[in-house]
């Protein structure tokens, strides 16, 4: 499974009306699973963010190409002032992304990484990921960057921003999160918290 994250910028009181078009247009493809969609709430705002799942490389470059060509993207032309897509896949030790509803909270969060970081990256994941870390049960998927910069984009869900808090402050105290060495690779790291449309998936 290959996966595509897009990113809708617009207006602040368009989001919603890009929400609805961008999720008729997936509705509308030949190839894809629309897994959600979420309205940034901390971090940049005005922007809707999509993640969807596709079995092949052909399919999402199909679907890549669709939005390219059209003169109105995700149905919201007239409405977005940026689009960005992006192409993902699945840690390889990682469980497929599991779905349903998995928290009203959101955090989606990047990291660029160092040129040559990506694999020791994922082994300081892979060592730090199991049944002893209460935190990672949170953990919705990691993936890392086809195209672009090396980076990875992990995405959490929680209840509340104050079971995050709890969460994190409980992981950091046991020493067992971050990830031994991971930090080392990150040249520079961004966090959005976003809530998910109802309906989907990931919700």
């Amino acid at each position: 499974m290959l996966y595509e994250f897009t990113t809708l910028s617009s207006p602040l009181l368009a989001v919603g009306q890009v929400c609805e078009r961008a999720r008729a247009w997936a509705a509308e493809a030949e190839t894809g699973t629309l897994l959600g969609c979420w309205r940034t709430e901390i971090g940049t705002l005005g922007r809707v963010l999509l993640l969807r799942g596709f079995e092949t490389p052909e399919g999402m470059t199909s679907e890549r190409r669709r939005a390219l060509m059209s003169a109105a993207p995700f149905n919201a032309g007239d409405l977005l002032t940026a689009l960005t897509m992006d192409s993902y896949a699945l840690f390889p030790f990682l469980p497929p992304l599991r779905t349903g509803a998995r928290g009203g909270v959101y955090e989606f969060r990047t990291y660029r990484l160092k040129p040559g970081g990506l694999p020791p990256t994922l082994a300081a994941w892979e060592a730090a990921i199991g049944p002893a870390s209460p935190y990672t049960s949170h953990l919705v998927t990691n993936l890392y960057a086809l195209d672009g910069p090396p980076r990875i984009t992990h995405i959490w869900a929680f209840s509340s921003l104050e079971e995050r808090a709890t969460l994190r402050g409980n992981a950091y105290a046991s020493g067992l999160w971050p990830p031994k060495g991971g930090p080392d690779q990150i040249l520079e790291a961004t966090s959005t918290v976003a809530l998910p449309d109802p309906g989907l998936p990931l919700s």
